[in-house]
């Protein structure tokens, strides 16, 4: 696709999200006439239903907080100086209950880091590398684009047209032009378009030798030498360090943000133990501890784990330069 072309894809991109937007705007007017109709329901229980979606519904408008990229890709939104729990949110951008949770709780994040009462450390993973394509290519090529975009003051906003976008389980999705084009919504320079899209290109190959080729080759030659049930034991980050020593060079992956996701995910896999154990995403944690779906899940619950707890500590460094990761 031409530079022209590119450009007329994104005018009609960004003309689609905008009656989105309208629409949804209707919807919360709706809503609001709606539940003014129905408000006796609260009497006989539905009011927590009706409370969680409208707080869901309103969304948030306010400035976000400062944003800092980490050394190892995640990134931390919270006011500067700020003494407040620190939420950690993994996330897939191929894992559906992901999308439902920022639906539901994305903006309950925002508001609450914008107040200064909570420090929301995004923790991007893909539990599905592991799985054959295009569920593991669709994961990593999503994953990989959203720390690229950190690289340029847009993870967050990214972050939310990555989950508005995600493609059914089991389809190809995430492909190089929608991720470059969905960069653009965020209006980046035209320096930046042009290194996004290049990270992004690159960091397509590097998708697709590791999924096509790599994975494949390794996975067969762990079977025949561990069999299947020592291999069904093994997170991506034991397989690999098994490779390693068996003649399964990784280090294509060494440097680009598809390795870094595939290392993120291995990490969290062993950051946590006990009841707080990192299984499957998403998981959020309030100061380390793991919260319960039934918390997790709603907007009440989350406010309210966030209310009761401590201040607490990133657990990660900034990038040297400091940058920020809208």
């Amino acid at each position: 696709m031409g530079s022209e072309a590119r450009r007329r894809s994104r005018e009609r991109i960004r003309e689609q999200r905008e009656k989105e937007k309208r629409a949804a705007k209707r919807n919360r007017t709706l809503l609001v006439v709606g539940a003014a109709a129905v408000v006796v329901l609260l009497i006989v229980g539905i009011g927590y239903l009706v409370l969680n979606a409208d707080r869901r519904s309103s969304g948030f408008e306010g400035a976000l907080p400062p944003r800092t990229l980490q050394e190892d890709g995640s990134v931390v939104m919270a006011q500067e100086g700020v003494e407040a729990p620190v939420v950690e949110v993994y996330a897939d951008y191929q894992c559906p209950a992901c999308r439902q949770f920022e639906l539901l709780n994305g903006d309950v994040l925002k508001e609450n880091a914008a107040e200064g009462q909570a420090i929301v450390h995004y923790r991007p993973v893909s539990i599905f590398a592991q799985q054959p394509p295009p569920i593991s290519s669709n994961s990593l090529r999503a994953g990989a684009a959203a720390r690229a975009a950190a690289d340029h003051d847009r993870f967050v906003r990214y972050n939310d047209i990555l989950f508005e976008n995600q493609p059914t389980e089991g389809e190809e999705g995430f492909a190089v032009e929608q991720l470059q084009d969905w960069f653009a919504e965020t209006d980046p320079t035209e320096q930046q378009q042009e290194q996004f899209d290049q990270r992004v290109e690159e960091e397509a190959e590097v998708v697709t030798r590791f999924t096509g080729e790599f994975l494949p080759a390794l996975t067969q030659d762990a079977q025949e030498q561990l069999g299947q049930e020592r291999l069904g034991t093994m997170v991506l980050s034991d397989l690999l360090a098994w490779g390693e020593e068996n003649g399964h060079d990784s280090s294509f992956l060494d440097g680009t943000y598809t390795g870094q996701i595939i290392e993120a995910t291995g990490n969290a896999y062993t950051r946590y133990s006990g009841d707080n154990a990192f299984r499957a995403t998403p998981s959020v944690y309030v100061n380390g501890e793991l919260l319960d779906n039934n918390t997790a899940m709603t907007a009440r619950g989350l406010d309210e784990a966030i209310d009761s707890a401590e201040p607490g500590e990133v657990d990660t460094r900034p990038m040297g330069d400091g940058g920020g990761a809208e």
